[in-house]
């Protein structure tokens, strides 16, 4: 499992127009499923996310974590994370997760992060989604359940 993770001020989802789901202040996560990926990578990447540390402190200090600021949550699936441009110039996705294997996985993601009671948004899996980003920082980690990078 793969996750683009960007602290911002603000982000939102839109399909067709319709604002889908939206956040304040928080993490923006895009997330990408591979074949092989199962509930330990969903509990690894869930816990991560909103433990990581990347929120200033009073002294400026990246010392707190979505939890401690008390702040939101957007999850949009994103298989091109897996997309894989070593060769020629068009991506090859067969790294990517199935989309019933993804949809599960990613719907577990989302019900995990709601137990941390934090707002949690998401976006509309396998749908043209518009995302708006106001990224904050900028602040943008990359995370591999599998601790690829």
């Amino acid at each position: 499992m793969r996750a683009v993770v960007q602290r911002v001020l603000s982000s939102s989802v839109t399909v067709d127009e319709n604002v889908i789901g939206k956040v304040q202040k928080g993490l923006m996560v895009l997330l990408g499923v591979t074949h092989d990926d199962d509930i330990k990578d969903v509990d690894y990447m869930v816990e991560k996310i909103v433990n990581l540390r990347i929120f200033e402190d009073e002294n400026d200090k990246l010392n707190l974590s979505l939890i401690d600021i008390e702040g939101e949550l957007l999850v949009v699936s994103q298989f091109t994370l897996y997309g894989d441009c070593r060769k020629g110039r068009r991506p090859n996705f067969t790294d990517a997760a199935k989309p019933d294997k993804a949809i599960e996985l990613y719907d577990e993601f989302i019900n995990k992060a709601k137990e941390y009671n934090i707002k949690v948004e998401k976006g509309q899996f396998g749908a043209h989604m518009v995302v708006d980003i106001v990224n904050d920082g900028p602040v943008t980690i990359l995370l591999d359940s599998k601790k690829n990078f």
